[in-house]
């Protein structure tokens, strides 16, 4: 039997996850897409705050330390809610997948130039080949 891709199954469970919780991402009209887009986005809000508790930020506070195990975990927490987006979106993890490896061309062209002109005509090319 094939390995499963690492990608893939996590898509799956976060799907498992999301059904279980009473939420079906494949089955959403546009207004529900926008409120659970909306929802997640609130969520990631929440979870990078609590990343950032983890961490010593407080640089006027000297009691304060480095939570690495935590930092790991909201981490992860954020990969739920990141996934889930993309799965409200219409994104697969192949999908994903694609547009990551598209922007990340981008990205490192911006990087050879400078970066010094703010141009969203470069994102042009970050699409799904066959996808609406």
């Amino acid at each position: 039997m094939a390995e499963r891709d690492m990608f893939e199954e996590i898509f799956a469970c976060q799907q498992a996850l999301n059904r279980r919780i009473g939420v079906d991402t494949a089955q959403m009209t546009e207004e529900q897409q926008v409120h659970w887009l909306l929802q997640y986005s609130r969520a990631l809000t929440q979870e990078t705050a609590e990343l950032v508790d983890s961490l010593p930020w407080k640089w006027w506070a000297r009691y304060q330390t480095y939570d690495r195990e935590n930092v790991r975990v909201e981490i992860v927490d954020l990969l739920h809610f990141l996934v889930s987006l993309a799965q409200v979106a219409g994104l697969s993890a192949r999908d994903v997948h694609e547009l990551y490896m598209k922007k990340n061309e981008v990205n490192f062209r911006r990087q050879e130039n400078g970066y010094t002109v703010k141009d969203e005509g470069d994102n042009a090319g970050v699409k799904l080949e066959g996808k609406g």
